[in-house]
């Protein structure tokens, strides 16, 4: 290995081995303050009043488990082209909106001005 190439990879590794610190207090950092987040959360919830508690898991807890749908091969495949035609019309859509500029495509609106000029 030639000396100049060897110094290069001397000089990345140690780049990297001083970045490493730095990212590693970002990340802890990070963690500390998600669970000062969750404390303050937790801390709100116990802070409200045992009724409205209740009430709220009262009402959570009437939602009906889903139906599964029993289609025929032949309705789910005819459900499965339309959807995939719906979405490929709403993506040539978006397409088409984001090649053409907002200022082009239309002329600009008059102005409604109180004073009738």
């Amino acid at each position: 290995m030639k000396l100049k190439n060897l110094r290069k990879k001397i000089q990345r590794l140690e780049k990297r081995l001083q970045e490493g610190p730095k990212k590693l207090a970002k990340l802890r950092q990070k963690l500390q303050a998600a669970e000062a987040a969750k404390a303050m959360k937790t801390g709100r919830k116990s802070a409200k009043s045992p009724t409205q508690a209740t009430a709220a898991k009262k009402r959570g807890a009437v939602k009906k488990p889903k139906k599964k749908l029993s289609l025929s091969p032949e309705r789910r495949a005819q459900l499965s082209a339309a959807m995939k035609a719906r979405w490929a019309a709403k993506k040539a859509a978006a397409e088409l909106s984001a090649t053409t500029s907002p200022g082009q495509d239309s002329a600009p609106e008059p102005e409604n001005r109180p004073d009738g000029a």
